[in-house]
């Protein structure tokens, strides 16, 4: 307490400064706040001078179950007021005389260790304990209080239970009381857990609730635990357990499977076959016969005059298998079947099943052609490629599009790929088309088998080979008119041209064809005419009447010999140009020269004339062309090489080797003069000389010739030999006809 006296100083005090434990007061006009050191003066005192507790067995060791309090008026949280807890006796001291622990600073009971581990070995007690409070902390000095704490053991009573059963849907009032459990040691605060967490809940005396009612569907089973805690939620001990179990009520029906499509059955299945297999689910307890599921078969009916039934049904499998009776692809059934609980019985729920059905087709149907033989079909030898022959149908009794798909071929009659086929993948019509030039010579009929087969692999009894169409194609010969090598033709020559004049010359574009015979239309003034045979066109008489700048035009007409009915006729268009000086200028003479075909790089060089007294300077320049001839212009190529000269090559790589006329006009202003240069295309060697067919050179021998000379030769020599014999022999005899006195003697020995 601080004296009064000591309170009236301090308000009088001014502009002093008093330092103090607590820190610095400044003078001034307001008031002083003084802060008074504590004395420790005050004795700490429990809150009650006997505490009295019941302790369970199976408490745990350091779980506390008694809390001590006391209070000390010194000023909080000084040194003063610190206080700490200390058991200072054990009556008994057995078993052991530390049974007990007690926390110093926070007062908090518990059984030790040691302590625990006795107790469940036996009761004891009653235990009677000193326990006192001292302030200043862990300070040897202070004050300090002294209580009695009385500790009763009691017999564990948590112990477990037995499972209990609870129905669904109980119509009872809730909550509703189930169990009960009780923890025998005192100050204890219940808790209760679930595991799943279920309506469960547990009051402070241990009475166990369910508060709403249980769906056993929803969850058949709870594991409770309840736990005995003290005032900190500490468990006292281990938790104790309660399974709930939820008793089945036969109150749900038999759930069908549900199908996101339509089930489907190949047509021609045999009988047995399973269709599905029904698998009714019952939420009710398995096993039991809430949840016994049955089936029956409420449609189709038998067909009225149908032998056995399409579909057979197995009660307590639920499976559906084919009947007897048979089913046609592309039907689509829709079955009706009853599943019910409790096997059936009186009281069951029931749910009807619907299951669609569709009869699948199979590929067991082969195309075939509408019409096995086709109508001869004529084409014209000239036909073609790409000529439609024929369109050939084909059906196929199959209803699945992939089924229908079919591929054609030409089985036979058709070796060299003349004709073709052409469809659309999935069509059932195909064309026959001409893929080749058609030659009577060669064909005159075609007898085409065409095959259809099925695209998908064939199944069930109605497989076997494509069938089959024959086309009966008949080439028709076709004799074309004769074709001439131009559409038309054009020539240019002076009006003063004489009669018998080379023009130009006609070919047939194929020369290999029958033989052609030429003739012309329209001559009306006679100037012209055209060798039947060669086609070569010349002047018949002098172009009399002829303007120099007039057109003249007339048709040449050419036919086969053999077919003279076939003929093609042409336009010749004679162009007449201005007649050149009465007096031509002399020509230079070209020699006749050859030129090699296949065709090499040479030529023939042309000279222009040597003089003319008409020009004033007497020379060129000279204009070189080929003449109007068609035939000589496409064969000959002509290239002017100077005002004097020009020179001649092969316009073609290939030229009839022979002699021939090339005629070159040679012009100098509004004159012109026509040179006839003869030209011998020939076969050559490499080193591009001439290979000519020569006859016998004069002095030569003869194979005859050749021949008696040998023979002569081998005579001679026959006679020599002859007579050198005959001297031999003559020689021999003359030395046998000699005397014997005459033969020298020989030598004895």
């Amino acid at each position: 307490m601080i004296p009064t006296w000591l309170t009236l100083l301090c308000l009088f005090i001014a502009q002093v400064t008093l330092e103090t434990e607590a820190g610095h007061v400044l003078w001034g006009a307001q008031p002083v706040l003084v802060r008074v050191k504590d004395e420790n003066d005050q004795v700490p005192r429990f809150s009650q001078s006997v505490y009295t507790f019941q302790l369970s067995q199976g408490t745990r060791p350091g779980i506390p179950f008694l809390f001590l309090e006391a209070l000390d008026e010194d000023e909080p949280g000084t040194a003063n007021s610190d206080l700490r807890f200390y058991i200072l006796n054990q009556a008994p001291a057995w078993p052991s005389p530390d049974m007990f622990q007690l926390e110093p600073r926070l007062g908090a009971l518990a059984l030790s260790p040691e302590g625990s581990t006795s107790l469940d070995r036996a009761a004891g007690g009653p235990y009677q304990l000193l326990v006192q409070v001292k302030d200043m902390g862990d300070q040897a000095s202070g004050h300090q209080a002294t209580a009695t704490v009385h500790v009763s053991i009691v017999e564990n009573t948590w112990v477990p239970l037995d499972p209990v059963h609870l129905a669904e849907n109980l119509k009872v009032p809730y909550p509703h009381h189930f169990a009960q459990v009780h923890w025998s040691g005192g100050d204890v605060h219940y808790h209760l857990e679930s595991q799943p967490p279920g309506p469960f809940d547990v009051d402070a005396e241990g009475k166990l609730y369910v508060t709403e009612e249980l769906d056993r569907e929803a969850q058949a089973e709870f594991l409770l635990q309840v736990q005995a805690r003290n005032v900190r939620a500490e468990d006292y001990t281990e938790p104790l357990e309660l399974r709930v179990v939820v008793t089945d009520e036969n109150d749900n029906a038999p759930v069908c499977p549900l199908w996101d499509s339509p089930i489907s059955v190949p047509e021609l299945s045999p009988p047995g076959t399973e269709v599905t297999r029904l698998l009714a689910e019952d939420m009710d307890a398995p096993g039991s016969p809430n949840s016994h599921v049955v089936y029956q078969l409420l449609s189709p009916e038998p067909e009225e005059g149908a032998e056995g039934r399409a579909f057979e049904l197995d009660f307590t499998s639920g499976s559906v298998t084919l009947g007897d009776a048979p089913l046609r692809a592309g039907q689509n059934i829709l079955l009706r079947v009853m599943a019910a609980d409790r096997g059936g019985a009186e009281g069951s729920l029931s749910s009807t099943c619907e299951v669609a059905v569709t009869i699948t087709d199979i590929n067991d149907h082969a195309p075939e052609f509408a019409t096995s033989q086709i109508e001869p079909v004529s084409l014209p030898e000239d036909a073609q490629p790409g000529t439609l022959v024929a369109t050939l149908m084909a059906t196929d009794a199959d209803l699945e599009p992939a089924f229908r798909l079919m591929d054609f071929a030409i089985e036979a009659g058709d070796v060299e790929g003349t004709f073709g086929l052409d469809w659309e993948p999935n069509s059932s019509h195909v064309q026959l088309r001409l893929l080749k030039n058609l030659s009577y010579e060669a064909a005159s009929s075609y007898e085409l088998v065409v095959v259809v087969r099925n695209m998908a692999e064939l199944v069930g009894p109605g497989s076997g080979p494509g069938a089959t169409a024959t086309v009966t194609v008949l080439v028709e010969r076709l004799v074309l008119p004769p074709k001439l090598d131009q559409e038309s033709y054009e020539a240019s020559v002076p009006v003063n041209t004489p009669a018998g004049s080379l023009l130009l010359t006609i070919q047939p574009s194929d020369p290999i064809s029958s033989p052609v015979r030429f003739s012309l239309v329209n001559d009306s003034e006679g100037w012209l005419c055209i060798k039947e045979v060669s086609g070569e066109v010349h002047t018949a008489r002098p172009l009399q009447g002829a303007q120099p700048g007039d057109m003249y035009t007339v048709l040449v007409e050419a036919q086969y010999e053999d077919e003279p009915t076939l003929s093609t006729s042409a336009s010749l268009v004679i162009r007449f140009l201005k007649a050149p000086s009465a007096r031509a200028p002399a020509l230079n003479p070209v020699p006749t020269r050859h030129l090699c075909t296949p065709r090499q790089d040479h030529g023939v060089v042309i000279s222009g004339p040597s003089e003319d007294p008409d020009l004033a300077d007497g020379h060129g320049p000279y204009s070189f062309a080929l003449g109007p001839n068609p035939t000589v212009q496409r064969d000959w190529h002509l290239q002017a090489l100077n005002g004097s000269h020009a020179y001649l090559t092969l316009a073609l790589h290939w030229v009839e080797p022979r002699e021939h006329v090339v005629p070159v006009v040679v012009s100098h202003n509004a004159r012109m003069w026509q040179l006839q240069l003869r030209v011998v295309v020939c076969r050559c060697n490499v080193e591009g000389q001439c290979m000519r067919k020569v006859g016998r050179m004069k002095g030569m021998p003869t194979k005859l010739s050749a021949v008696g000379i040998l023979v002569g030769t081998l005579m001679a020599i026959g006679i020599f030999l002859i007579l050198i014999f005959t001297h031999l022999t003559l020689a021999r005899k003359k030395d046998l006809d000699q005397p014997v006195d005459s033969v020298p003697l020989k030598a004895a020995v």
